[in-house]
């Protein structure tokens, strides 16, 4: 769990390194179902954590997204 990426973590980061962040956890969850399925992986757990650190990586973007597009509406 310490391994473990907050959300005040991730709303800390630039764009960029949200978008690189989101790029090596799918690259990694990729890894690990072949690994799975390959019964490589001991750590069946890490593809649920994975799973849940690209939602929420894709959570903060969304968020930002919405809150770009309201100030830009409002003037």
């Amino acid at each position: 769990m310490a391994n473990e990426t907050t959300g005040a973590d991730l709303r800390a980061k630039t764009d960029a390194e949200l978008a690189e962040q989101l790029k090596t956890a799918q690259g990694a969850l990729f890894t690990a179902r072949f690994e799975n399925f390959t019964n490589k992986l001991d750590d069946t757990a890490k593809m649920r954590r994975l799973r849940r650190e690209i939602a929420r990586i894709k959570t903060v973007q969304t968020e930002r997204k919405r809150s770009a597009a309201a100030k830009k509406a409002e003037g």
